[in-house]
């Protein structure tokens, strides 16, 4: 054996598990402490809780870890909802109290604020907008693996720290219309001819529909179709194809009717259609309480011109249009951008323009950038809004209204903002992904030269 195959052999060689003391819990929700010259990351450990844990991945200055068993336990540490939690990837802080899950990304907001030197002295908190903790997921893609140890297929997300699947037949945070019936899912799937080339499952539902899209690496044989079928008569699910990319998507059962499934916004009279393949709010209870929000903090008079940008399917462009003279919402996908007009013209809204446009270049040539508008709207991806804000010409919007997935890119955007001549009056957490570190926040910025 060399001396190079023999290095190799130590670097590899598994780490014995250790107990160590947590210090505090990381922004991304894991224990952290230090261990040598490293940052130890340990999934499922809170602060002040001594846990054996289990090194997975090192680096030179940090480390990855999942606790195998606690020594000492946090007083915070509670039981999980879902007995799964332990072991399923889907969630990561169930063994933390709602409420201190809510006060830890709070904090995690504000510290990431402060390092992009963002003053929060004047800025008025919003409540967190909260919903149900458990069956709020109304879109998730779940793994699909034939295990030939346990001769069966498994249907779930995956374990923590690992590419296997949970060995679930139920899950606490879908939207139970599905979450109560994975076995029934497992099984149908199982009756087909090769369940060991289906490699995923897509859940997405609306108000009134549940629809799944089957992933399949080798055609489907006709019995096949039957037993999807017959699944889709027998739980009312919508079940859908995709042989290859998502373009490739196509309805199997029903075999006539709308493609469309639908959510409501009540309080302001919309309604929005959506096919499985487009992009919506994974929590419909959160993003109802955040689009009323948004139209409380703009107080639109029916007068202004309002810039919806990465509007998507017109989320917050379809709100805006019930209460200003005119929307302009852009958008990267011409399939979302027809989209928007679609919802616009099915809610008699005809005050509604939108543009195919990617938001990533410059702006500062495109003739809708150059007109006049009174308010902003930015819901970015975790990218943030960067190139768009320092491109876009700011002078005459009074106010911008930000709302964001990613705590990071927002910190560092309020900061253009700021530097540009903006002031933020409200900041506010939504809690669009509980159990999750998963930060959702929404932010006004007011004109300093416009206020008044």
């Amino acid at each position: 054996m060399s001396r190079s195959t023999q290095r190799k052999m130590r670097r590899r060689k598994q780490i014995p598990d250790f107990p160590i003391r947590i210090e505090k819990l990381s922004h991304e929700g894991r224990g952290l402490a230090r261990w040598g010259e490293r940052m130890l990351f340990v999934d499922g450990a809170l602060p002040q809780e001594l846990a054996t844990v289990r090194v997975i991945g090192k680096s030179s200055r940090t480390a990855e870890a999942i606790a195998k068993d606690i020594l000492v336990t946090s007083s915070l540490r509670v039981q999980p909802e879902c007995a799964h939690a332990s072991i399923c990837g889907g969630c990561s802080l169930q063994h933390l109290p709602h409420d201190a899950q809510i006060e830890h990304k709070r904090q995690t907001l504000d510290e990431l604020m402060s390092r992009e030197g963002v003053c929060l002295k004047k800025v008025k908190y919003l409540p967190p907008l909260t919903g149900s903790t458990l069956g709020y997921r109304r879109r998730a893609r779940l793994g699909a693996r034939w295990v030939h140890a346990k001769d069966r297929l498994l249907i779930g997300f995956r374990e923590r720290a690992s590419n296997f699947i949970t060995d679930i037949d139920t899950c606490a945070v879908l939207d139970q219309r599905i979450g109560s019936s994975l076995s029934k899912l497992e099984k149908a799937v199982t009756s087909l001819s090769a369940p060991h080339r289906i490699p995923q499952i897509e859940v997405v539902a609306g108000d009134d529909t549940v629809a799944i899209v089957v992933r399949h690496l080798d055609s489907l044989t006709q019995d096949d179709h039957e037993r999807l079928s017959l699944l889709g008569e027998q739980t009312g699910w919508h079940v859908y194809l995709q042989p290859k990319g998502p373009e490739s998507v196509t309805r199997l059962w029903p075999a006539d009717g709308t493609q469309f499934l639908t959510y409501r916004i009540g309080e302001l009279g919309l309604e929005y259609q959506f096919t499985v393949t487009d992009f919506t709010q994974i929590n419909a209870v959160v993003n109802r309480a955040m689009i009323i929000q948004a139209m409380e903090l703009l107080d639109l008079q029916g007068s202004e011109r309002v810039l919806d940008l990465f509007c998507g399917l017109g989320n917050f462009t379809l709100a805006a249009a019930t209460r200003c003279a005119e929307v302009v919402g852009v958008e990267v996908s011409r399939t979302m951008v027809e989209r928007v007009l679609q919802n616009a013209r099915r809610n008699s809204l005809d005050n509604v323009r939108a543009i195919t446009f990617d938001l990533t270049h410059t702006v500062s040539d495109q003739s809708w950038a150059k007109d006049n508008f009174d308010i902003l709207i930015i819901d970015p991806p975790r990218s943030g809004a960067k190139e768009v804000l320092e491109g876009l010409s700011l002078k005459q919007i009074a106010r911008v209204l930000y709302v964001s997935c990613n705590p990071t890119t927002l910190a560092r955007d309020a900061r253009i903002l700021i530097d540009r001549g903006y002031s933020m009056t409200h900041l506010g957490m939504l809690d669009m992904f509980p159990h999750t570190a998963h930060i959702e926040a929404m932010a006004l910025f007011i004109n300093r030269g416009t206020r008044g």
